[in-house]
């Protein structure tokens, strides 16, 4: 459970300004999709919580609904607004900087929106990229590539610096498009403007390929990511039906979360074992996954092998070294658990045709599909409503399927995973046939 603390977002003040986007909340004053300030979207929403809360006298847990307000904090004539992207690409980045300008400027008719180049870099003086001017006509049609125009960096910046460079562009709003590490970093940022008193606001659009941030459904790319990952597994299973004792192996993104690895794998049912952080495995022994492959390959004559990256990382010499933005640089599991098994069968004297398949930065890379093209255009409207109303310090998600404010402390305190022990890895077990563990 969560107290209303944790889950209360900050505002800088009271709204007092009429919201340009009036007329359209008139036009759907009756809709239920109304925003009432008052209004929460519960955590838990089963029955049995419920009743657990209820019996025990608490008021219900909620987080407060994302949308438009009728009444905001901003004067849209003297607001100028900022955005960044940092961390590792994704799918979809693009699509949330021309919908954010677009909402800014077409929308809340702000006249001036910046966009900071190589991720926190850009927001120091001694950036070698300067701020870009953006409008509708710049970003009109980003949406069709990959990537962000902004470029994108890993590591943090002195929040004191990011703060002197806002107040010298007179930015009163920075949004900010990332991953944990980056929300982080923007806490860092908001934390320095309390100190100085400052009505900045800083709203996070949670970017994670892996779909690992805590209160979203899901992050946006996610779909693409599967989508691109499919694709790579049905390749993985022709190249190993091809050839007498095939293996295909293919190597996923997730870190800590294998949501890519078991979601691509069930979309074409071909593959035959899962690999991912969340459930350890070992290669050796009666019940290893070695042991488990030959028995496929002795009824079958060929294997599909789906490994998340972080999944195996127990079994490899640990790499003692981190990347700019603090996260333990993972051992390569797909070359690794390559070697592993030719030399394996080697040793034993079977034939093996083995083919390995990293398709990870061909999948980063691409522009968003449809769904979330969608959704990346749903997440940037909200955002900037939040920002407009003067939330601060907050991530804008979607939780049940509604959109929600989330604190970015809350959101980043743990990591979304696969549970062991759910329906998505039942799912999984069911479909590919291996055993609940290896070992």
């Amino acid at each position: 459970m969560y107290s209303e603390d944790e889950i209360r977002v900050e505002q800088l003040g009271e709204c007092r300004y009429e919201s340009p986007l009036t007329p359209l909340l008139d036009y759907r004053q009756y809709s239920i999709n109304y925003v009432e300030e008052s209004d929460r979207i519960l955590v838990d929403n089963t029955v049995s919580s419920l009743s657990d809360e209820l019996q025990s006298g608490r008021a219900l847990t909620g987080l407060e609904p994302a949308g438009a307000r009728r009444k905001i904090f901003f004067d849209p004539a003297t607001t100028r607004a900022g955005i960044v992207t940092c961390g590792g690409l994704c799918p979809g980045l693009n699509n949330v900087i021309r919908s954010l300008v677009n909402e800014f400027t077409r929308r809340y008719q702000i006249q001036s929106v910046f966009g900071f180049c190589n991720g926190y870099q850009g927001l120091v003086s001694a950036s070698e990229r300067p701020p870009v001017e953006l409008t509708p006509d710049s970003v009109k049609d980003i949406h069709e590539h990959g990537g962000t125009i902004l470029g994108s960096s890993r590591g943090q910046q002195n929040p004191s610096e990011i703060v002197d460079r806002l107040l010298e562009m007179e930015i009163n709003i920075l949004m900010v498009i990332g991953g944990d590490g980056t929300i982080r970093g923007a806490m860092a940022i908001a934390e320095e403007v309390s100190k100085r008193q400052l009505e900045i606001s800083v709203i996070g659009v949670p970017k994670t390929i892996d779909n690992d941030i805590m209160f979203t459904d899901q992050s946006f790319g996610f779909q693409t990511a599967i989508a691109e990952g499919t694709s790579a597994v049905r390749a993985a299973h022709v190249e190993a039906c091809g050839a007498p004792q095939g293996v295909g192996l293919v190597k996923l993104m997730g870190r800590h979360s294998g949501f890519i690895a078991c979601y691509a794998s069930l979309a074409v049912n071909d593959a035959n074992f899962v690999l991912i952080p969340e459930v350890p495995f070992e290669l050796d022994g009666e019940h290893g996954l070695l042991a488990c492959l030959k028995q496929r390959l002795r009824q079958s004559g060929n294997a599909v092998i789906v490994v998340a990256e972080g999944a195996g990382q127990h079994l490899m010499q640990r790499v003692n070294q981190t990347d700019a933005s603090g996260n333990q640089r993972l051992g390569d599991v797909g070359v690794w658990l390559k070697s592993e098994i030719e030399r394996h069968f080697a040793e034993n004297d079977w034939c093996l045709n083995l083919k390995y398949i990293d398709p990870s930065y061909v999948i980063r890379s691409v522009p968003a599909n449809p769904y979330d093209s969608v959704y990346c255009s749903r997440l940037a409207h909200n955002a900037v409503h939040a920002a407009m109303s003067g939330r601060t310090k907050m991530v804008v998600s979607r939780w049940h399927t509604r959109f929600v404010h989330v604190p970015m402390s809350l959101a980043i305190r743990e990591r979304n995973c696969v549970d062991p022990n759910g329906d998505l890895w039942m799912t999984v077990l069911e479909s590919t046939g291996q055993p609940p563990r290896f070992g």
